[in-house]
């Protein structure tokens, strides 16, 4: 048996069971069901449905949702591509970011709404058909998403700069914030240079424990001490004729800096345990969000050593001096896990992006990314709207104060999406909080692109 409209309902609550089939036939789907993940995997065995709706919790406990987090890693080990809708009893925001990230397409809150199951089935399914019966164009309708487009001064004029220095084999030390993209720079920039067939090794300095720290980066032989049971290959010698990135270098406890001190002026060590010396020619980039100048001052940086690390020094600015980049990141990350999660066709609404321009971003341009990914997990009308970020009530009410400055069909769009918002996407009752018929707020729908 298989069918494209063949839909396999996994509860065990059998009324839930029996009205959730009555819904679907009514739309014109086959249905089958089991009670529990143990006989869904046994059905997946010898039918392919087009699509699973799956209860997270089971005999284990009423609300940690673990049975249904386990049934959907289970589809992962073993490759099964079959979309799969949660259901949950209650809004459990972190559930259903947990079920998402492993694979679940999307959510529905028992007890549903009718009109919105079949929402969310249809757009499923769509996609799935898409994507199963010409993968080309699935590709060709997916954004790359690698790179972001920079649109600020100050970031196109970092990229140039950088540019320049990117084919050379300098070191390269990059400052800013937390948050900032200081890692993905650092991968960029390998992947300009001439040593872009060669490895990238990345070490992250702050989670090195002091006693490590040279096992880590040179590695050890066995029996060199009472965990060494084997020989531990270091970042050094894995980054040979590449790239080695050391991330939160102003945190390298000052003891250990002359070990780096020597390797960055030879290019050599040894393995801890052996007396053979090695040689290294990596090519280093380096990133911390620390004061260089106030460790030096303090001794807690050796200034020699930060002369190795900074041939050339480049700082990131912060997302809040850059506002030029923030939409068409926000886009590039609404792109990217728009992918991830198998929503492509998610916008973002004109409030939205006038909230993420008021925002200050302390956590820059890796909160922005956090931010999106929520945000396309749990929009359901296609737009994200401003209510949908979850910023600071403050950032919201600056965006309704700023209503009088829309034209008369932005303030009207905006309206619609804030009453298909906070309706969950009803239609009749978002109708009803705006004064006008339902056909009245299909018309408008169509013409605003908002009808998913």
């Amino acid at each position: 048996m298989k069918s494209q409209s063949l839909i396999l309902i996994v509860e065990d609550n059998r009324e839930v069971r029996l009205a959730a089939r009555f819904v679907l036939e009514d739309f014109g789907y086959q249905v089958e069901e089991v009670e529990n993940p143990v006989q869904a995997h046994e059905f997946l065995s010898h039918t392919h449905p087009a699509l699973i709706m799956l209860d997270m919790n089971f005999d284990l406990d009423s609300t940690s949702g673990e049975e249904g987090l386990r049934f959907l890693r289970g589809l992962k080990r073993d490759a099964i591509d079959i979309p799969v809708i949660a259901m949950t009893a209650w809004s459990n925001t972190d559930l259903v970011v947990q079920a998402m990230q492993l694979g679940a397409v999307d959510f529905i809150e028992k007890p549903w709404q009718n009109q919105r199951l079949e929402q969310v089935i249809q757009q499923q399914l769509k996609i799935s058909g898409l994507q199963k019966s010409n993968s080309a164009l699935s590709q060709a309708l997916t954004p790359n998403g690698d790179e972001p487009i920079w649109q600020s001064a100050a970031m196109q004029q970092l990229m140039a700069q950088l540019s320049a220095v990117a084919q050379t084999d300098a070191n390269i030390l990059i400052t800013g914030e937390n948050g900032v993209g200081k890692s993905h720079i650092a991968t960029w920039i390998h992947n300009q240079s001439l040593r872009n067939t060669q490895p990238f090794i990345s070490l992250n300095m702050a989670a090195i424990p002091e006693q490590l720290f040279e096992s880590e980066l040179f590695g050890h032989v066995k029996g060199a001490f009472t965990d060494a049971k084997a020989e531990r290959v270091g970042r050094f010698a894995l980054a040979d004729k590449g790239t080695l990135f050391l991330d939160e270098i102003g945190t390298l406890p000052l003891a250990q800096q002359a070990k780096l001190l020597r390797v960055l002026e030879t290019g050599e060590f040894e393995m801890v345990g052996s007396s053979k010396t090695l040689t290294s020619d990596v090519r280093l980039i380096s990133a911390t969000n620390a004061e260089f100048e106030q460790l030096i001052t303090k001794g807690e940086f050796r200034q020699d050593l930060y002369y190795r690390l900074n041939t050339f020094a480049f700082t990131i600015p912060a997302l809040r001096e850059r506002v030029d980049d923030i939409v068409p990141l926000a886009e590039h990350f609404l792109a990217k896990h728009g992918n991830k999660y198998n929503k492509l066709d998610v916008t973002i609404g004109p409030c939205a992006k006038q909230a993420l321009i008021q925002y200050s971003w302390p956590g820059n341009t890796r909160e922005l990314s956090h931010l999106m990914e929520r945000a396309v997990l749990l929009c359901h009308t296609g737009v994200i709207l401003a209510t949908d970020l979850h910023l600071p009530n403050a950032q919201i009410s600056n965006v309704i104060d700023s209503l009088p400055e829309m034209t008369l069909e932005q303030a009207e769009r905006h309206l619609i999406e804030q009453a298909l918002s906070k309706f969950s996407g009803n239609k009749n009752k978002a109708a009803q909080q705006l004064g006008i018929t339902k056909q009245a707020l299909y018309r408008r729908l169509e013409k605003y692109a908002l009808e998913e």
